[in-house]
């Protein structure tokens, strides 16, 4: 009777004759270089690369835009040429440190037009009555602070809107505390009650209001980023699918599910004829691939979304340019393109993307990335359309024109490299299999 351990017919627990162990195998060094060197750069440029994007937003803060609104209209205080509206807009533009925040002094109506086109990530609104109000702190018949309005903007990202409405509160809270000063060294401040020199101590409160308000289901303003990453990531894999798909199906690679191996007979094809294969198939499976996103988000999660025909058209787009991208580096790279094209549209663009934490809390390298990596520009687009009534000046027609540079970009570099190997006889030879 057979040992229940013992294999059954046709199988053996050991390595046919001929056939190396992995024991043995595991003994060369120069098997370990490769794998091990290529794994180790990677996990730390992923680590620098994330964490060096996100890790002192405060510290990388470089003029982040923010506009202050000076409505006042009261008269300058006796012994004062300016009214007390000028006074605080100038000390909060010239505050320490400069270059932090580009402080933007516009009127409540262009303040509204810069919030709705995403612009500035927030507003501080000084009242028409500031100065009378201030005033009528030192009289009996003071009862209420006067109040400055600080607006956020969600659309641009709960992060951002969240640093600018912070630096906002604490700009308010300083001005508060210097006119204070002012206040209590006054005559009339010496013979007030004691709850009154508490009031003239800290004069001013701040009120906090949604300044361009978006959808209850916009993830805080991070639907945007999330919808574009999917697009990338689509256009990524499918990609990288199709890549791998024309080339079992041509028999210029290994077709291996499981224990199950074929290789098909090798069809005679250039490497520019393989490319525009490839591209083709990436334009029509596009269209699945972007339709499925918005089934997915919008039917049946209810991302609120408006401009559908308009998000479709630039979804499809912006899917496209990406998968057009892998193509065109899979050609020219082989099998470290996939690598290349991962740290291309997904390890350097994630941290400059600017949608979680924005450009300008970022390092100045990021910022640099920020200028032509694809989130950015698509991000950009996406959020003017979802959360800014599609205007152009909102991000939506500078994502356009990168998404024409980088179609132009995908093709006349795939091209020049397929069309440089086939000149130079560099053909894909792989034996045909064995019937």
């Amino acid at each position: 009777m057979a040992s229940p351990h013992t294999p059954p017919d046709g199988a053996s627990s050991s390595p046919a004759p001929g056939q190396q162990r992995a024991a043995a195998l595991l003994r060369h060094p120069k098997l370990w270089l490769v794998p091990s060197v290529l794994a180790s750069l990677v996990a730390l440029l992923l680590s620098l690369l994330y964490m060096g994007g996100i890790i002192d937003p405060n510290g990388s803060l470089h003029r982040l835009p923010v506009a202050v609104v000076d409505a006042d209209t009261g008269t300058p205080p006796p012994g004062q040429p300016e009214n007390l509206g000028a006074q605080l807009t100038r000390s909060i533009v010239t505050a320490e440190p400069v270059g932090s925040v580009d402080w933007r002094q516009v009127g409540q109506g262009e303040a509204r037009d810069l919030l709705a086109s995403g612009k500035v990530y927030g507003a501080l609104v000084i009242p028409a009555d500031f100065t009378a109000s201030v005033a009528a702190l030192s009289t009996p018949q003071a009862k209420a602070r006067p109040t400055i309005t600080v607006l956020t903007n969600p659309g641009l990202g709960s992060l951002g809107s969240s640093i600018a409405a912070q630096i906002n509160q604490n700009a308010a809270h300083q001005a508060s505390l210097t006119i204070g000063k002012q206040l209590t060294a006054s005559p009339a401040a010496a013979h007030a009650a004691p709850a009154a020199r508490l009031l003239l101590a800290d004069p001013v409160a701040v009120s906090t209001q949604v300044g361009h308000p978006i959808g209850r289901h916009s993830g805080l303003g991070l639907s945007a980023f999330y919808y574009t990453l999917l697009l990338v990531l689509a256009g990524f894999i499918s990609g990288n699918l199709i890549h791998n798909g024309v080339d079992t199906s041509l028999g210029y690679a290994d077709s291996e599910i499981g224990p199950w191996h074929h290789r098909r007979p090798t069809v005679p094809i250039g490497r520019t004829q393989t490319l525009v294969l490839k591209m083709a198939m990436t334009a029509g499976i596009s269209v699945l691939t972007t339709t499925m996103v918005m089934v997915g988000c919008i039917a049946i999660l209810g991302m609120d979304a408006s401009h559908l025909p308009l998000l479709w058209i630039f979804s499809y787009c912006a899917c496209l340019a990406v998968g057009l991208g892998v193509q065109a580096i899979n050609a020219a790279f082989g099998g470290l393109g996939q690598l290349v094209s991962m740290f291309v549209f997904i390890a350097l663009a994630l941290p400059s993307s600017g949608a979680t934490v924005p450009l300008e809390a970022v390092p100045a390298f990021f910022r640099f990335l920020g200028a032509f990596e694809p989130i950015r520009q698509l991000s950009a687009g996406v959020r003017a359309i979802l959360y800014f009534d599609a205007r152009a000046d909102a991000g939506l027609a500078r994502a356009w024109i990168m998404i024409a540079v980088g179609f132009a970009v995908a093709l006349a570099f795939g091209f020049a490299m397929t069309r440089y190997y086939d000149r130079k006889g560099l053909r894909r030879l792989t034996p045909q299999p064995t019937e």
